[in-house]
């Protein structure tokens, strides 16, 4: 079966009963955007719960949501019942915000069948879908395996070798005002800026009301960074907005894309990394 990246309450609402299909609600409690649910204690019916803040992340590492090894992620994953065949499908409750990090894990854990849903929980719910309040499951183990793609990701030593690359374009999803540094970082201890070269692409710019952008508009985005045929590295404040453009990317360019995980929580470490600030 073939999945696009994105697909529409309309589509996933018409799809309930496809037999391998998971509905994954990749909210979470808190944020640093300081965005605030419209439905905070409601999920789609039927949705199991996918926890970026206590279980998919690398529990070892102190820099935040650093993608887990693909042995905790395939155990997590079993564990909530999703198997090498299951078409997932995940939304959060922000409109898109922390649903395309999740959907970047799968991919990058080697997982084809994965798609966010446009617009999350406030669409569904708007569109008087069925909702209910969550409720603690145990599903019967599934047999997912990881099988990490480790191009999909990037980290500091690579940024650093690539800054003066003609070939590769870092695009920073933060906003402007953290980017050219006249903001402090919300996270303490934290240089401002941004890394030298890197553009600004804020995360807001590719939706609208919470939704995606059309995909004439954001082709028309990534065009005016002169992109052609780069490697495009996305970063953000901790790897999480960073995905929202780069599931953006995945809609209209066919450039070769990776992560950079660690992100300013990481580059932003006082001293450790060479900094721009306008």
């Amino acid at each position: 079966m073939t999945l696009n990246p994105l697909v529409s309450v309309n589509w996933l609402s018409k799809n309930l009963d496809i037999p391998n299909l998971v509905i994954l609600d990749a909210s979470v409690k808190n944020n640093v955007s300081g965005l605030v649910a419209e439905f905070p204690n409601l999920q789609i019916k039927g949705a199991r719960y996918f926890d970026m803040e206590n279980v998919f992340f690398d529990k070892n590492n102190a820099i935040p949501n650093m993608m887990p090894n693909a042995e905790t992620f395939t155990k997590e994953c079993q564990k909530l019942g999703i198997n090498k065949n299951s078409i997932i499908v995940v939304y959060d409750n922000l409109g898109i915000y922390t649903s395309p990090r999740a959907w970047w894990m799968f991919k990058a854990m080697g997982h084809p069948y994965v798609a966010v849903l446009d617009g999350g929980l406030s669409a569904w719910k708007k569109a008087g879908l069925p909702c209910e309040e969550p409720v603690k499951t145990t599903f019967k183990k599934g047999d997912f395996e990881a099988n990490y793609q480790s191009e999909m990701v990037v980290d500091a030593q690579q940024i650093l070798a690539n800054l003066n690359n003609e070939n590769v374009l870092i695009l920073d999803a933060r906003g402007e005002t953290r980017f050219d540094g006249s903001v402090p970082e919300p996270r303490e201890n934290m240089a401002s800026g941004h890394m030298p070269g890197a553009k600004n692409f804020p995360y807001k710019k590719v939706l609208e009301n919470g939704k995606m952008l059309s995909k004439s508009k954001l082709a028309a985005l990534f065009k005016s960074f002169n992109a052609n045929e780069k490697q495009l590295i996305f970063t953000c404040g901790s790897g999480i907005t960073a995905c929202i453009i780069l599931l953006a990317s995945e809609l209209v360019a066919d450039n070769p894309k990776s992560l950079y995980d660690g992100s300013w929580s990481e580059w932003g470490q006082m001293g450790k990394f060479p900094v721009e600030a306008n």
